[in-house]
């Protein structure tokens, strides 16, 4: 995958501006708006049952994150998948601390098993979990990083159908064939509620205008490390508070002349 393709891809999503529709978790929900928007893309928060379908059925990407559980919020998640696959929408799926109870691992994969997703995005730990290996979780947080997740993404993704991507210090994405491992970021998103699952929906905005979804997340994952880099070296370096703000002003800013700059992405082939 060429920098070049990256740049063209983060161009081609703030011309289209594609509407992100999101069911996400109630801590993230502000930052994940105020995120894409700052990208160039449309957020959307909808989570009655009697609208997600029209407005999955709008969206140029659908994505469904399982931070804050409750019953109508799956029930709601189900409808909204159901309705992306029938308008051809692909659908982001974020397995927030699938392992950490039996609800969450067993939601996760009722929603791949009645939905179409088209890219799995989580932690080692919670890609684990959900193909039925036991990793170990806190709260909704990795024990630790997990060895080996070229490997891990690659069998999750041939076992499940799906575009897997594994975030970790080093962020991987497959569709079981080729093998992105994309080498940008910085320690302070760890330190920011809500980085990952932001991540998980401007996976989806790249999704929206790129089919190949491998190619589509590789791209999100590079732009959002970049900025991140970018955010560490000015300001943001203080601390979480300040790279907050900080991180949300590089994704606007954020170019393709830095993605030929900074870009670390190296391809693979099991």
């Amino acid at each position: 995958m060429q920098k070049a393709e990256i740049a063209a891809m983060l161009e081609k999503v703030r011309a289209a501006r594609p509407l992100v529709h999101n069911i996400t978790n109630v801590v993230v929900t502000n930052f994940t708006a105020n995120g894409l928007l700052a990208l160039g893309a449309s957020p959307v928060m909808a989570y009655a049952k009697q609208e997600v379908a029209d407005m999955a059925k709008l969206a140029g990407a659908l994505v469904l994150n399982i931070g804050t559980l409750n019953e109508t919020e799956v029930e709601a998640m189900l409808i909204a998948g159901r309705a992306a696959n029938e308008a051809g929408v692909p659908v982001v799926l974020d397995p927030v601390g699938a392992g950490a109870t039996a609800y969450r691992t067993e939601t996760a994969r009722r929603i791949l098993s009645e939905v179409r997703v088209s890219v799995l995005r989580g932690n080692a730990a919670e890609v684990a979990n959900v193909i039925g290996r036991q990793v170990q979780i806190k709260g909704v947080d990795a024990e630790g990083d997990g060895a080996g997740a070229a490997e891990l993404a690659v069998e999750a993704a041939r076992r499940l159908g799906v575009t897997v991507v594994v975030t970790g210090r080093e962020d991987v994405s497959t569709n079981g064939n080729a093998v992105y491992v994309v080498k940008n970021g910085h320690p302070l998103l760890t330190r920011v509620t809500g980085t990952g699952c932001l991540l998980s929906s401007v996976i989806g905005a790249f999704a929206a205008v790129e089919r190949r979804f491998a190619e589509a997340a590789a791209a999100a994952l590079a732009v959002y490390g970049v900025a991140a880099e970018l955010a560490a070296q000015g300001r943001g370096s203080e601390g979480p508070g300040s790279f907050q703000t900080a991180f949300l002003d590089r994704l606007a800013a954020v170019s393709g002349a830095d993605m030929e700059q900074m870009a670390r992405i190296e391809v693979l082939h099991p």
